[in-house]
């Protein structure tokens, strides 16, 4: 039986949980050192074709790292890296078919926009009609098919990107990677341009890896995400298992804003346990089997928007919290309450502003009670 996806899906695609399923890159093993630094720690990684994958992490994690070994720009010193089969070892970068496209968009300013999609056409000796064709399939692909004869500086920011973009689409490559391509747009034209990217990655069944350190930007479009810390994959699932089924603290605490309290688990019954926080004064019990034994010390994981606040006393103390409001973040769409509870220990919880008038907003030193469903949070024992 398939497994069940945990939040939305935005195709029926998942040839991961297919264990007939051939990896279309595939990396084994594979570790990269600069003198006493490793980079990445005998790491192992399959993504699998027409697939839209991210790495994800800080800086010095190794995403960067992997990509630029996957292009053929920096050489593992063990391990090996595969394409569609074959591998890649001793390759150079020039001959592999992938194609990168960086931050800084690298575009020529001397030339026009249609000359700079062309550029590697021509280095690769193709016929100038076919060039032509090639040319105007690309910029119609990104939408840019009236501004072919303007240069670069002649462009908003977002148009660079895309241009730089139909140069990177512009030789077929099986395999595009994406270096944190959105950096240098503002956000509102950086949020258009993810659904942009995905829809259109969707649209060429071509397989895409980005590298960036921006969660949002995963989350908005990737079909997986790998979470890596130094130089290793920490959590590699959907976003949605990512968010709310986190495998670690780590990752619980990289991905969206959490609270995390530290409880020893108290019992356990079929897909029930019980917990108590000490620091927190409360006993929780949650809808998880936890792999612990009695009396050993696990996290409880909860999103703030999962947390409910109110002046009402809830009818049962499990899963409760009294506080006090300690500080509160308007953000327009929500408002974040930050409420310290006992030994000056803070829980945030997310509301969302659905109305201009609230009869009592809740306001600074206001006392207030917040509460959570059994199946809210997660427990995670590392």
């Amino acid at each position: 039986m398939a497994k069940k996806p945990i939040g939305p899906v935005r195709r029926d695609f998942a040839p991961w949980d297919d264990p007939q399923a051939r990896p279309y890159i595939e990396f084994r093993n594979v570790t990269k050192t600069f003198g006493d630094f490793i980079a990445v720690d005998d790491l192992s990684l399959k993504i699998y074709e027409r697939e839209f994958f991210a790495l994800l992490g800080g800086s010095g994690c190794g995403k960067t790292t992997m990509m630029r070994m996957l292009a053929g720009f920096e050489t593992p010193n063990a391990g090996e890296i595969f394409l569609d089969g074959q591998n890649l070892a001793g390759v150079p970068p020039y001959k592999r078919p992938v194609n990168m496209m960086f931050q800084s968009y690298a575009l020529f300013p001397h030339m026009s926009v249609e000359a700079n999609v062309a550029f590697g056409l021509k280095q690769e000796g193709m016929p100038k009609a076919e060039i032509g064709e090639r040319v105007e399939e690309m910029l119609k692909l990104v939408k840019l098919q009236d501004f072919a004869r303007r240069k670069p500086h002649q462009l908003s920011g977002g148009q660079r990107q895309r241009v730089a973009l139909a140069r990177s689409l512009a030789k077929k490559p099986k395999v595009l990677l994406l270096d944190e391509p959105l950096g240098a747009l503002d956000r509102k034209l950086r949020e258009e341009t993810q659904f942009e990217l995905t829809d259109l990655q969707y649209e060429l069944g071509m397989t895409f890896l980005i590298v960036t350190h921006d969660q949002e930007e995963a989350m908005t479009m990737a079909d997986r995400i790998a979470v890596m810390d130094k130089g290793r994959i920490v959590q590699i699932a959907t976003p949605a298992e990512i968010y709310e089924l986190p495998n670690s603290r780590f990752v619980a605490d990289f991905i969206g804003d959490i609270n995390l309290m530290e409880c020893k688990l108290t019992a356990r019954e079929g897909d029930v346990s019980s917990l108590h926080a000490p620091v927190f004064g409360c006993d929780i019990k949650i809808s998880q089997a936890v792999d612990a034994n009695i009396g050993d010390t696990v996290w409880f994981a909860i999103r703030p928007e999962k947390v409910r606040i109110s002046f009402e006393e809830p009818e049962s103390r499990v899963n409760a919290l009294k506080g006090e409001v300690w500080d509160i973040a308007y953000l327009g769409d929500v408002s974040i309450y930050h409420t310290h509870i006992a030994n000056e220990e803070t829980v945030r919880a997310t509301v969302a502003n659905r109305s201009r008038v609230v009869e009592r907003p809740m306001s600074w030193d206001d006392e207030v009670w917040l509460s959570w469903d059994a199946d809210a949070g997660v427990v995670l024992t590392r």
